[in-house]
């Protein structure tokens, strides 16, 4: 809550706060999608070379190098990436739990509210004439 440290002076204050908010919450569900598709790949080498005898020649890319090792002393390696790459990704989950829980906080004490252009659309179609409900709608197209 370093962000919150200072009370916003004014809406464009809140939205911006409320916005940077929302991109780290984006930036921490594309990491944590991004380090499971490795965890993915890790689990795919390791089923392939598992049952494949220990001294059978393999080959590894370690800094951008491509390195000869057998699959005993690469197995245990690639398996030791993976539990490090899980790990990374439960904390990356509790920060990503933490800061949701910080959003909810900001959306009620600012009472923000959340606008979805798509369901407006519906909205209007559905409810043609009599409807007192409080719906934006977005500028008339032409359909010439």
């Amino acid at each position: 809550m370093t962000s919150q440290a200072q009370e916003p002076v004014n809406e464009q204050a809140v939205a911006n706060i409320y916005a940077t908010m929302r991109s780290e919450i984006n930036q921490l569900h594309s990491k944590i999608t991004e380090l499971e598709m490795e965890v993915s790949e890790h689990s795919l080498v390791v089923g392939a070379i598992q049952p494949l005898d220990p001294s059978r020649r393999c080959y590894r890319m370690i800094g951008g190098v491509l390195v000869e090792r057998t699959i005993k002393e690469v197995l245990p390696a690639v398996q030791r990436n993976k539990e490090g790459l899980e790990e990374v990704i439960s904390r990356l989950n509790e920060a990503l739990e933490r800061k949701k829980k910080e959003i909810v906080e900001f959306e009620a004490k600012y009472k923000i509210r959340i606008r979805k252009p798509d369901s407006s659309v519906k909205d209007d179609s559905s409810q043609k004439e009599g409807s007192s409900q409080g719906v934006l709608v977005g500028p008339a197209s032409t359909d010439e």
